[in-house]
């Protein structure tokens, strides 16, 4: 027995057993609170019967019909549009200049860009506050603000993500278009960005639900209920006498991040599984 326990090198043995102990302990408070969205009473502890009262029936707290709530979901989805749509681009471009740029300096800038993975989000938004009150307070704080602040942050992910599928397909694809006389332009948009499509597309979608979830810089740079976010909303109305309505809100924003999430991995594996023929006709093509 002591030899069974002890052997390095044997299959493991214990492994899957704390995956799913972890599995279970990360999941199952969600799918309560997920479960009490249904409920049909206010409370959140008994169940009283199953309802859809809480998304849609109640006429002044569910979540279709009390302005605040909605109000906290449009915010929410608005800047997650916003950092999709800026985040993207520039990680995609800061990913290429520095998978070519190779130098010392390229070295710095590699390690300062991956400075906003390390940094505590607490201190982030604590530093980004200071900036648009005190240094750029022309902007101050509110909807730009919290755009700008989302996209700091994530453009790093952005830059990860696409990097890796640049040391992934080489730069084989380039040198043969660039061989066969493609100029600079053609070779980015006929043969670089099909190839780095799965990337882009996942990048995208995780950038969606960084956004969605965040709370720390979001909220250090909200301008009052205005620019109140799901997580910001969540946070604040729990304080007082919640209802069911919160742990509505708060499944359809888990919903929607879990479904981003997983459609950035199936577009992924689909895309990388396609890219390769397709750039070689592209290559052929040029």
């Amino acid at each position: 027995m002591r030899a069974w326990i002890a052997n390095p090198w044997g299959r493991p043995r214990f492994l899957a057993l704390f995956t799913w102990l972890y599995v279970v302990w990360s999941i199952v408070p969600v799918l309560i609170a997920v479960a009490f969205s249904f409920n049909d009473g206010r409370s959140r502890s008994t169940w009283q019967g199953f309802s859809l009262r809480w998304y849609y029936h109640d006429p002044l707290g569910s979540v279709w019909q009390d302005a605040t709530l909605r109000h906290a979901m449009y915010h929410s989805l608005e800047l997650a549009l916003f950092a999709m749509l800026i985040a993207t681009p520039l990680g995609v471009a800061l990913a290429l200049g520095l998978q070519r740029w190779q130098s010392r300096s390229g070295t710095a800038a590699n390690g300062l860009m991956l400075i906003p993975l390390v940094t505590p989000e607490l201190v982030m938004g604590a530093s980004m506050f200071i900036l648009f009150t005190q240094v750029f307070g022309f902007i101050g704080l509110g909807t730009p603000a919290q755009i700008i602040g989302q996209v700091t942050f994530s453009i790093s992910y952005v830059v990860v993500i696409v990097r890796g599928r640049l040391a992934s397909i080489g730069p084989e694809y380039e040198e043969a278009a660039a061989d066969l006389g493609a100029p600079p332009t053609d070779v980015l948009r006929r043969v670089l960005l099909p190839l780095l499509s799965p990337a882009i597309v996942s990048s995208l979608l995780i950038v969606f639900a960084l956004s969605i979830d965040d709370f720390v810089v979001t909220s250090y740079l909200a301008k009052g209920s205005d620019t109140e976010t799901v997580p910001i909303k969540l946070y604040s109305a729990a304080r007082g006498a919640p209802t069911p309505a919160l742990n509505a809100l708060a499944s359809i924003m888990v919903v929607v991040t879990i479904a981003s999430l997983v459609l950035a991995y199936i577009v992924y594996k689909r895309f990388a599984r396609g890219t390769g023929g397709s750039a070689l006709e592209s290559v052929g093509g040029i």
